[in-house]
């Protein structure tokens, strides 16, 4: 373990950009804490909090200069990585025909250093590893972006009110997946940070820093706080057998009573860190000389999702949350071996009426116990 004092920091950021990385991090801007690109350690979100509820989202003046002190914000880091935005191939008109060129043959970017991910976004980014480059398929732009990415997770202390990832067994605690692990201490100085190497290009950026090493004191601090983060988090989810839960209740009366609140925005799956759906379209210019083939992010509430000949497959508000929600906690286990829920509570946060999916979860529990429906046995392997 190492500790860095938060003069640190700056020689930090240094010290990544001297190894090439283009630094995102957390920022104020527009009355929220978002991701952005920081040129300098001076934009980190200093003296800043937030606080959260259903629907609900404002940041706040804290009294120390805690620079993580901050719950799940409006981003994730999926648009830095999984881009809502990818252009596949364009093609051009030439004396023999066509010339294609595909955006593999476009130079590759910086590689990203993300600094600040929390142990939630951490597994979000586990969570997509699998989707997006796991299988036989594998998204082009997703693993040239991730596979030199540098990750600085940051360790909880801070919950919010609609955080509830140890019910998904997310945090507080980081897990496997960084370079770097830094926990934020407050003390009368100021700011210092416990710092926990995960990988070798980790040791040489501390090397980099000349960081001094941990006093044990702190070390036992930072567990602790971390560890008494657990039990303040502002929600639960009973998280066993949830994926025969989502099995049994398909006819739930529950889904009609989220159809009416519902307004299939889609909200919900744009700051969701795991959701990964896209689309692909085609445009031409108005000459025919010029054709570009994009790729877009989608979402399972928009009508168009699930249109095939004929008429589109869930056409009303109730089929289109019970797919998002059934596919994120039960049959997200068939397809990729986990869940798909991280408990970051951003879709609660960020749905405009509020809708709180561990409350949805509690409901759809009562209605199947009431009617003794859905109680499948747990089966290994499904949380």
């Amino acid at each position: 373990m190492n500790t860095l004092a938060l003069a640190d920091l700056g020689p930090l950021h240094a010290a990544l950009r001297r190894a090439g990385y283009t630094v995102i991090g957390p920022t104020v801007r527009d009355d929220a804490i978002v991701l952005a690109e920081l040129d300098s350690v001076e934009h980190l979100p200093y003296g800043w909090g937030v606080r959260l509820s259903p629907g609900g989202y404002r940041v706040i003046r804290r009294e120390d200069g805690a620079a993580f002190a901050h719950a799940a914000g409006p981003q994730s880091w999926k648009p830095f990585l999984h881009r809502s935005r990818v252009k596949l191939w364009e093609a051009r008109r030439s004396e023999d025909g066509f010339v294609a060129e595909a955006e593999t043959d476009a130079p590759a970017p910086a590689p990203l250093a993300l600094l600040g991910v929390r142990p939630c976004d951490l597994r979000a980014i586990a969570v997509q590893d699998r989707v997006l480059m796991g299988g036989r398929h594998v998204d082009p732009s997703y693993a040239g972006r991730r596979r030199d990415a540098f990750i600085i997770a940051v360790n909880c202390t801070e919950p919010g009110e609609t955080c509830f990832c140890v019910s998904m067994g997310t945090g507080p605690q980081a897990g496997p997946g960084y370079d770097l692990a830094l926990t934020e201490l407050i003390g009368r100085d100021g700011p210092r940070y416990i710092v926990d190497v995960g990988t070798e290009p980790g040791a040489r950026v501390m090397d980099d820093v000349r960081a001094g090493p941990a006093e044990p004191a702190d070390v036992d601090r930072a567990r602790a706080e971390v560890t008494a983060a657990a039990d303040r988090m502002g929600r639960e989810m009973p998280a066993l057998g949830l994926h025969d839960l989502m099995a049994g209740s398909l006819d739930a009366a529950r889904w009609d009573d989220v159809a009416e609140r519902c307004l299939s925005c889609g909200n919900c799956t744009m700051v969701c860190p795991t959701c990964f759906c896209t689309r692909v379209t085609d445009t031409t210019d108005l000459t025919g000389d010029h054709a570009e083939r994009w790729q877009l992010w989608d979402s399972c509430f928009d009508p168009d999702f699930s249109h095939l000949h004929g008429g589109d497959v869930r056409s009303s508000a109730k089929s289109r949350y019970r797919q998002w929600l059934t596919h994120k906690l039960g049959t997200w286990h068939d397809q990729f071996g986990s869940s798909g829920c991280v408990g970051c509570g951003r879709c609660i946060v960020w749905c405009p009426v509020g809708i709180d999916l561990t409350v949805e979860v509690a409901a759809l529990r009562a209605e199947a116990a009431a009617e003794g429906i859905g109680r499948a046995s747990h089966r290994p392997g499904h949380s």
